[in-house]
């Protein structure tokens, strides 16, 4: 099952991706899939059609692993009042 990430790229603005599954130490790269910004929108550096980008693990930033449903129910979140 393919899990959201926040995707954080040198010098450009963070997009949602999928991933089949989570990175490992010693992966050279990252496959992504249906990669789009944050709003919904279509990544506007990407062709039409596209259907996986590979990035090599220089130019990724960092990575958000998003929860689940199934994991977001059992997630405590904070608020104020």
């Amino acid at each position: 099952m393919a899990k959201t990430v926040i995707l954080h790229l040198s010098g450009e603005d963070p997009v949602l991706a999928d991933i089949d599954q989570e990175p490992q130490p010693n992966d050279l790269f990252l496959r992504v899939t249906n990669m789009r910004r944050r709003d919904g929108k279509p990544v506007p550096y990407l062709a039409a059609g596209v259907q996986a980008v590979i990035f090599p693990w220089h130019r990724i930033t960092f990575v958000e692993v998003m929860p689940s449903d199934e994991e977001r129910s059992s997630v405590v979140d904070f608020f104020r009042t």
